[in-house]
């Protein structure tokens, strides 16, 4: 990028604001050297840094790097030997310690934020915990060695203390005690590194010593007291021992970095690096700037773009496109309207982009990567070289005709003015027809009405203005895409006063053909407002309808998710209502039955039965949501001939002989074939081993109901009566008028066990011992009610 281009559009203020972000002496080296680059990775590598900063500072505040010093003289001096002094030291272990918290930090943060470039920084981070540890403990920050820097450093340290305080005790007894009246003050003071306390002159014999100083009236000496000299040598004994231990620490301090030079300098080199991208994204913050998107074919979209010098309570955005639809754009309006400051704007932040910067422009705008920035703008006339402003500005294009290529930006200001106006834009066409012959984009200002024929008529060429508001007489700095600029010289001058006549005469002095041009350009003008108005009020429209849809549509879905969860509530409600009356139910059937047995009743078991079952079914149901888990499932449970089922209303297991209807099949529950509903019917898994075989009693009779016999021969007494309990509903629910109850002779008991049954059950109108030929005393006839 050619260094003209830098300084004519200002890119050093960008990064003087820059510079000010910066906290280390590394990142301030990035920050001079940066440059916009011509390379699509490196600017695209670069942004994506600078996102990478915008969104820890948005998260964290930022990478916690503190002020750093620059390192580099330090580390070539301990290279060749030489003793790095405390100071030194202590920077060295700064970057040290802000290695480690980075890293931490940046570790830590990985968990949460993904970063594009950051972490991989990190990666060439060299943490030397050893070093740092040893560096820590005996520096301190200002750069003073620590009493832990030694052993012997730490005893020398508490020997000077102890003298020092041994000799201001003794000197207190001069400036307290009955001497205090020699003294000029009652203190104690230094000279020459030694202890002294100030007597008046007349009484210099009192004290003996030796004098150090006076005052510069002379009636003051500054003695060391005889019995104070003696130990004054010991602490100076002490105070050399300790510059001695000092030096010899730093040496070994020194011979401790040496190995680690290299990798102290990356380091250093990597903080000043996240520092750059700190920087960068404050700048960001501070401008409100966004990312840009990089195009490959070099296709500019910069949308609300603002010059980032300029006060953003008044800057007036403009969007600047350049590059898919057309090549080149001319601009023509009146002076003072915005023209240059356009041109600005769009080449100081195409420099920013390629140099890793994000630009003050709404989200999704587009940047190219041009190989250079060429511009020609402002009066650059010269004295000294004798060149007019016309002769200033053609030296500056011929320079920009020779090096410009195809992937170059050019942007020339009120190009062909200095000059003959005819001239002048004949020269303008044709630069622009050279400029467009080699391929690069080009930007041009200008007054003169052929180039806005010009832009109208060449291919790839499109005409722009900047807005003039003619009832205020105030340029809007707005630029106006597609539509040229016309001179408002007559309107102004009716506004301020100029007699209409003398503004008629004017006209009729202007040909035919500008006329045309001026009342084309209103009329594009015309019905550009008018197309804006239009497309307002469409967008508003659009706008509020796409709210409503959406509005509308949370509605719809509120509405269904509501009504699910009100139907799931009622039905809660209900079932809870029905488990209560279920509960109460089985109650006074428990009491039913209990008086069943113990006295005689009207009450009959198939009623009982049957009331259960119908309490049973106003169980509900909740909805449950439709989906292809829940649909495989039903799949599953998918009744067939032969499975095993649980029938809900009873409790019991039982096995599908067939399918009556839709709703209804027969089930073998034991000893009964029952006719159950669909609903009422669970499947279950088959079992994973083989169920244990038990013992039933054998019934006889057809499989259309329960067998008119129930045989208890060899069973348990306890088997026994349940299996009769069992039976004897069974019998009640098929309507049954008489059973025969088959027990056998045995021992007795289960034969009594019958006939104490029986008798309790209301439902038995009588019972009796079969005929001889059926069984005599072997059998029990049970007729019921």
């Amino acid at each position: 990028m050619n260094r003209k281009i830098l300084q004519t559009l200002a890119y050093d203020q960008i990064k003087a604001q820059l510079r000010q972000s910066v906290t280390t002496a590394a990142g301030a080296a990035r920050v001079a050297a940066l440059t916009p680059s011509s390379e699509p990775r490196v600017v695209q590598q670069g942004l994506d840094e600078t996102a990478d900063g915008a969104s820890i500072l948005r998260l964290r505040g930022g990478i916690p790097i503190p002020q750093l010093t620059n390192i580099d003289p330090a580390l070539k001096r301990v290279k060749i030997g030489a003793v790095l002094n405390g100071t030194e030291l202590a920077e060295l272990g700064r970057v040290l310690r802000t290695v480690s918290a980075v890293d931490k930090f940046l570790t830590d943060l990985a968990e949460n934020l993904e970063l594009r470039q950051v972490y991989t920084l990190q990666q060439a981070l060299t943490s030397l915990p050893a070093l740092e540890r040893r560096l820590v403990t005996a520096v301190d920050e200002e750069g003073h060695l620590t009493d832990d820097a030694s052993p012997a450093l730490r005893s020398i340290r508490q020997q000077i203390k102890r003298l020092e305080g041994e000799i201001r005790s003794r000197m207190d007894n001069y400036t307290h005690g009955s001497s205090a009246k020699y003294l000029s003050d009652p203190i104690v003071t230094i000279r020459d590194d030694r202890y002294v306390i100030p007597v008046r002159a007349e009484y210099r014999g009192q004290f003996g010593g030796v004098v150090h100083d006076q005052s510069a009236s002379g009636q003051t000496l500054f003695i060391e007291p005889q019995a104070i000299v003696e130990m004054n040598n010991r602490l100076r004994e002490a105070q050399i021992a300790e510059s001695t231990e000092i030096e010899r620490v730093l040496a070994e301090l020194s011979g401790e970095v040496a190995p680690y030079t290299r990798e102290l300098s990356a380091n250093a080199g990597v903080l000043g690096h996240l520092d750059f991208i700190n920087a960068k994204a404050k700048y960001a913050h501070s401008l409100r700037a966004t990312e840009p998107q990089v195009s490959a074919a070099n296709h500019v979209d910069l949308l609300a773009a603002r010059h980032p010098l300029l006060d953003p309570k008044k800057v007036v955005p403009n969007r600047i496109t350049i590059g898919a639809d057309y090549q080149a754009i001319v601009v023509t309006g009146p002076n003072t309207g915005g023209k240059t400051i356009t041109l600005k704007t769009l080449g100081l932040l195409q420099l920013m982009g390629q140099s890793g910067l994000f630009i003050p422009a709404a989200a999704e705008s587009t940047i190219g990567v041009f190989s250079d920035v060429f511009a020609d703008i402002g009066d650059e006339q010269s004295i000294e070289q004798n060149l007019s402003t016309f002769s200033a500005h053609m030296s500056n294009i011929i320079t920009i005709l020779a090096h410009v290529d195809a992937r170059s930006l050019v942007l020339f200001d009120e190009l062909g003015a200095g000059t003959d106006p005819q001239e002048g834009a004949a020269l303008a066409i044709a630069i622009l027809d050279e400029v467009g012959a080699v391929g690069a984009q080009v930007v041009a200002t200008t007054h003169y009405p052929e180039l806005k024929l010009y832009g109208y008529n060449t291919p790839g060429t499109i005409n722009a203005s900047m807005e003039f508001d003619v009832a205020t007489l105030q340029p809007t700095y707005k630029l106006l895409i597609g539509v040229p600029g016309r001179s408002n010289a007559f309107d102004i001058s009716l506004r301020l006063g100029l007699a209409p006549a003398v503004v008629d005469r004017a006209k009729l002095l202007i040909a035919d053909d500008s006329h045309d041009l001026n009342n084309m350009i209103a009329d594009l003008e015309s019905q550009r407002k008018a197309a804006e108005t239009e497309y307002k009020a469409t967008r508003h429209e659009l706008d509020e309808a796409t709210k409503l849809h959406a509005d509308l549509k949370a509605a719809y879905t509120e509405f269904f998710t509501e009504r699910e969860r009100q139907l799931n509530k009622a039905k809660d409600e209900a079932n809870t209502i029905v488990e209560e009356a279920t509960a109460k139910a089985d109650k006074i059937i428990r009491d039913l039955r209990q008086l069943q047995l113990t006295q005689q009743g009207s009450v009959k078991e198939n009623q009982l039965i049957a009331a259960k079952t119908a309490l049973k079914d106003l169980h509900q149901e909740k909805a449950e949501p439709k989906n292809r888990i829940l649909r495989r499932e039903k799949r599953k449970q998918a009744l067939a001939p032969g499975d095993t089922v649980t029938v809900l209303s009873y409790g019991q297991t039982g096995e599908l002989l067939e399918q009556v209807d839709d709703k209804h099949w027969d089930v073998q529950i034991g000893i009964m074939r029952m006719r159950i509903a669909t609903k009422d019917l669970e499947k279950r898994q088959a079992p994973t081993e083989a169920a244990p075989i038990r013992r039933v009693a054998t019934v006889k009779g057809g499989m259309s109901g329960p067998s008119t016999t129930l045989d208890l021969r060899g069973e348990r007494y306890d088997d026994a009566m349940a299996k009769l309990d069992s039976y004897i509903d069974a019998a009640l629910l098929a309507n049954y008028a008489q059973v025969t109850i088959v027990h056998g002779l045995g021992t007795g008991a289960i034969r009594n066990g019958v006939t104490q049954y029986l008798k309790r059950n209301k439902q038995v109108k009588r019972f009796g011992y079969a005929p001889q030929n059926a069984g005599g005393s072997g059998a029990t006839i049970v007729v019921f009610k």
